[in-house]
């Protein structure tokens, strides 16, 4: 009895401080599954019972499958194929909702939101429209089409690891797709009719604080650039808000006032002005080179180099001559490819600049280059771009197969989906389309910890008697009704959800739903499906579901916007989700 009121103000505990939103979520189930441990309420084995689970694993594993996509261009290509041009919000949201949900359904949906927000983002300087009337639609339509195969989300993978942990069978890939279908449809109409009228114009954090240091880069059009033969309006670089199409050469003539018009050849030099962000998306367009030789000239290969901004200290012998004469690339073995001062980039040619104190390089090399001069007296200061690494695009089309590979395997039944995803890792970093390194750094750690803790924390609801307690309660509400009592779950668990953290709230639910299916004697499916469902389908705050708390500050969002927009969509889904439920899966 002692272990049940601790266990009890323990989840209470819990719930409070992942509700607060003061301490990161893994921080403070980690320290809940500790107290477990210490008190002895758990062995060793159950509290870390959710460290070995596969379904945990499965997840961290398709992280670096969707890094693999990511870093060959493959999902960036298919985003501006898809997303195109379009002339006006609602057929932009409409190019944006499909694919979104499409690929949220293979592709775990935090990583394709994260994908998509800098798509969306530039896509919305170049067409002119807000990026705030996109990010919130795109992180629910992520949500609703994760429900639609067992892979499409982390929630899923969970429950469906737990039911084969308690004895069930588990669900096949396109199984949920009869339930996450249909509330997906309803979900993207709501989203392209009553939502527009709905959501504000905000201005997000980029449009907030753009051109902090701006450069100035030349790049080449190669044979194989995908914006070759495309006029300047429609390859998108005629309203760049943080990005200037400054000038274009074209052999010894020089363009400088630009038409939208103007066609791009192969072979030309786009001179463009913006702000660092801006310069790493350039850089990630199919055929598109820094166009300074020197680059190449450096010791290492083209995928071993990195992009850094480096601050010149006032010791520096740079100071006081030009980075020809200072002879930058032998000295460092990298190559400045543009330069900032105060904020403000610096006219004129690139070797003929004159080093002061504080001005901002931007460089590219090796790399180790941060390690080698972090602490030299030639730096007051280096930080690594994020993302910088060059695209593998000749890597695509081997991307795309093993992902095609890993689906085919799974479907068939050939192997179970951590099989097949492990298979499809070996094969991406064979193929070289991703790197050791890429891998481990695409691996949301903090998230793995949060799902691993929770089975520790769900497994002592269970010990200790608290879920049999709660599904008693629960169906004593419900008067022994399997309708009521499927209804009580998923309102429940979408309660949970929104206070808490998607996959607890389903690793806390799911042996309660268990717990009272077995008193009724009725199938336990529909109630599992139905804490799937629920524990996915957060749309009402910010801190309920990873992807909405992604597009919070690009978006420019305040917390009534997703009361606004999320209530109506919560209840249209739940709607939609208890009638089909027991229709598909009967008690």
């Amino acid at each position: 009895m002692v272990d049940l009121y601790l266990v009890s103000a323990l989840l209470i505990a819990t719930l409070v401080f992942l509700a607060s939103n003061r301490y990161p979520a893994h921080v403070v189930l980690m320290a809940a599954l500790s107290f477990l441990l210490i008190s002895g309420v758990l062995s060793p084995n159950e509290a870390l019972i959710g460290f070995s689970n596969s379904g945990m694993f499965t997840i961290a594993i398709l992280y670096v499958v969707v890094a693999g996509l990511r870093e060959t261009g493959t999902v960036a290509w298919l985003s501006r194929l898809l997303l195109g041009k379009p002339k006006n919000e609602t057929s932009a949201l409409i190019r944006l909702l499909i694919p979104a949900a499409t690929m949220s359904a293979f592709i775990n949906n935090s990583p394709v939101v994260a994908m998509f927000t800098t798509v969306v983002q530039n896509w919305c300087k170049r067409s002119g429209f807000k990026a705030s009337r996109f990010l919130l639609p795109l992180s629910y339509i992520s949500i609703l089409g994760g429900t639609c195969t067992l892979i499409g989300t982390s929630t899923n993978l969970v429950i469906d690891g737990l039911m084969r942990q308690s004895g069930f069978k588990g669900f096949s890939l396109f199984e949920l797709s009869a339930v996450g279908i249909p509330i997906s449809l309803v979900g993207c109409l709501y989203l392209l009719t009553i939502g527009q009228k709905i959501l504000p114009a905000r201005t997000g954090t980029c449009e907030q604080f753009q051109n902090v240091r701006e450069y100035l880069l030349e790049m080449t059009v190669e044979k194989n650039c995908e914006l070759a033969g495309q006029s300047i309006a429609d390859a998108g670089l005629r309203n760049l808000e943080s990005l200037y199409l400054v000038e274009i050469i074209r052999g010894k003539q020089l363009f400088p006032v630009i038409s939208p018009d103007t066609r791009i050849e192969i072979g030309d030099h786009l001179v463009f002005a913006g702000a660092v962000e801006s310069v790493i998306e350039l850089r990630r367009i199919k055929g598109l080179t820094i166009a300074s030789k020197q680059v190449f000239k450096l010791d290492s290969q083209q995928q071993e180099r990195r992009l850094f901004e480096a601050v010149v200290s006032a010791e520096s012998p740079l100071i006081g001559i030009s980075l020809r004469k200072a002879r930058f690339r032998h000295r460092y073995n990298a190559v400045v490819l543009s330069a900032a001062r105060n904020g403000q980039r610096i006219q004129g040619k690139l070797g003929n600049i004159c080093v002061q104190a504080g001005d901002t390089l931007l460089i590219e090399a090796a790399k180790g280059f941060l390690f080698k001069y972090r602490n030299h007296r030639d730096f007051l200061l280096i930080s690594r771009l994020e993302n910088s690494a060059p695209i593998r695009h000749t890597h695509a089309p081997r991307a795309i197969i093993i992902m095609l590979l890993m689906l085919v395997l799974t479907v068939t039944g050939i192997m179970t989906l951590l099989q097949a995803a492990l298979l499809a890792t070996g094969a991406l970093l064979l193929s070289g389309c991703l790197t050791i390194e890429n891998a481990k750094d695409e691996i949301n750690y903090s998230v793995l910890i949060v799902i691993a803790s929770a089975f520790g924390l769900g497994a002592a609801v269970q010990k200790v008697g608290l879920a049999a307690l709660l599904a008693d309660q629960a169906l004593t509400l419900s008067q022994n009704n399997p309708w009521f009592l499927l209804i009580f779950i998923y309102f429940t668990t979408t309660l949970l959800t929104e206070i808490i953290t998607n996959n607890a709230a389903a690793i806390i639910m799911l042996p309660i739903a268990l717990s009272g299916a077995e008193s009724l004697s009725v199938s336990p499916i529909p109630f599992a499906v139905a804490v799937m469902i629920s524990a996915s389908a957060s749309f009402i705050t910010p801190i309920g579901y990873q992807t909405n708390l992604m597009v919070y500050g690009p978006g420019g969002y305040q917390f009534n916007d997703y009361l606004k927009l999320g209530i109506p969509l919560s209840l249209l889904t739940a709607t939609m989700a208890l009638w089909l439920i027991p229709q598909i899966w009967p008690f």
